[in-house]
């Protein structure tokens, strides 16, 4: 008789947690997967192949105390055997709900030590001692965010695993790209990632200020509340910027371009990162920790405070062709040998097992 995983995250939006959870549902098919959401956005539609779907619709986060009961009747009534939890508060609500007896499962998919929530203290208060009401099985997208959640917190590691984010190989290959189609003189940057403080897009915004845009441009693919402050800043400043919105089909479009640019001032494990490699796209990335252990020596690195490094390095890369192919190679072959979804369906199986076969008493 197949086990029941609930599956709690914030909502289906189309960012890499909910991507990693829509595939991962997808994959689970020797589980019933229930997929249980705090508010109702959904970019994945009929892409979610979950058993059971609900929306707690819970309206706000201060009202996120009366989702408790629904969560628990949810949790009682499909005999749930594990939850597993993604994102801040998802993570608050499945500690504060879940029964003793079944264990629970958390993913922490960027570093708590650079993410802006955590710099508030009643964040950081409400993690840790939630953190002690459940023993939870901790499991972070590279050790770099294992290290620092349990350095942060300060507290005593019950079970924690590292299991990277992946990237589907059958989907991210350079057979499913479409053909490139742009002037020769022009050398195009793409990047991707919605468009939020973390990902640093006034940074490259800054750079193109310095660079000609008739050898340069940029295209950058996401949503996101900084929309209208970046067009002004591309507008006032007539920059060769194009915001493309949001695809689904990103998968067709990433190798039309020269250069994979990505300038985050944070990341947990990068999905977009990932789909690069894949593609054997040549990588120019923010020097940062989690892009370090992500690509080790198969990108290119910036320094995110001076713009001019960025310019200088572009400038050096663009003209250099059997460099940017020799780049790709390298990128591909890392995330192939790496972080392939089964390699992660294998890590996280053995993680469900290991949890269920230590966590036997019976439910009450």
């Amino acid at each position: 008789m197949k086990k029941t995983i609930l599956h709690i995250i914030f909502n289906l939006g189309r960012g890499g947690a909910e991507t990693m959870l829509v595939t991962v549902v997808k994959e689970l098919t020797d589980y019933n997967n229930i997929v249980v959401t705090l508010f109702p956005e959904n970019h994945f539609e009929s892409e979610l192949t979950s058993d059971k779907y609900y929306c707690l619709n819970v309206g706000s986060i201060f009202l996120l105390p009366f989702a408790i009961p629904q969560l628990k009747k949810i949790i009682k009534d499909n005999n749930v055997d594990i939850i597993h939890s993604h994102l801040f508060w998802p993570t608050i609500l499945a500690r504060v709900a879940t029964p003793k007896n079944i264990p629970l499962v958390t993913t922490i998919h960027t570093s708590i030590a650079t993410a802006s929530d955590y710099k508030k203290w009643y964040i950081k208060l409400l993690d840790k001692i939630s953190y002690r009401m459940h023993q939870c099985v901790i499991i972070t997208v590279s050790q770099g965010v294992l290290n620092e959640y349990f350095q942060l917190l300060k507290v005593k590691p019950y079970k924690a695993y590292v299991l990277h984010t992946f990237v589907d190989v059958r989907v991210f290959n350079s057979n499913n790209a479409s053909e490139k189609n742009q002037p020769e003189n022009i050398f195009r940057l793409i990047t991707v990632g919605n468009l939020l403080k973390a990902k640093n897009h006034k940074y490259l915004l800054e750079a193109f200020t310095l660079l000609d845009n008739n050898k340069f441009q940029l295209d950058i693919y996401g949503e996101g509340a900084l929309r209208k402050e970046m067009e002004t800043i591309i507008n006032d400043n007539k920059l060769n910027i194009n915001l493309k919105g949001e695809v689904r089909n990103i998968e067709k479009i990433i190798n039309r371009y020269d250069l994979f640019v990505m300038s985050s001032t944070f990341e947990g494990f990068s999905l977009s990162v990932l789909e690069a490699m894949a593609m054997r796209m040549p990588l120019l990335v923010s020097d940062i920790k989690s892009f370090r252990e992500q690509c080790e020596d198969t990108a290119v690195y910036f320094n995110l405070d001076n713009v001019k490094d960025f310019t200088e390095k572009l400038k050096t890369l663009a003209p250099d062709i059997n460099y940017l192919n020799s780049l790709g190679e390298k990128a591909h072959k890392r995330a192939v040998n790496n972080f392939t979804l089964q390699q992660h369906m294998e890590g996280l199986r053995k993680i469900y097992t290991d949890v269920l076969t230590f966590n036997s008493n019976p439910k009450k």
